[in-house]
């Protein structure tokens, strides 16, 4: 969506800049198809699209890509937004997640593995 945006700061400014000077990005979609020739498409990758590419990135890694996911970077991001301590509706801001509901329940599994309460012996 046009009105969704994200604050980055950093190494992925950097990085992102250089893509979109690239690829001469000048609108549209951040994320898009390459192919064979190095022609940049003007419409945005898929959702299925952005998983291929990622398992085929792990695979090359030397790890199992049955292991990840672009959903699992998502939800990962939130998970490790809990463990650090940055507030819930913070890391929701960056992550576009509309439902509180299911964001915090990121939230709640970090925190029951890092509070207090885990670390008390009955």
């Amino acid at each position: 969506d046009d009105d969704e945006q994200v604050v980055l700061i950093g190494r992925p400014v950097i990085t992102l800049k250089h893509w979109l000077a690239e690829a001469k990005i000048e609108s549209g979609p951040l994320f898009r198809r390459i192919d064979q020739w190095g022609n940049i498409d003007r419409r945005a990758l898929t959702p299925q699209s952005v998983n291929f590419i990622l398992k085929a990135r792990v695979k090359q890694a030397g790890l199992d890509p049955e292991m990840f996911s672009a959903h699992g970077l998502r939800s990962g991001y939130l998970t490790e937004a809990a463990n650090r301590g940055i507030p819930l509706p913070e890391a929701m801001q960056q992550s576009q997640h509309k439902s509180v509901t299911q964001a915090a329940s990121y939230y709640n599994n970090a925190e029951r593995k890092n509070g207090r309460a885990a670390r008390l012996v009955i």
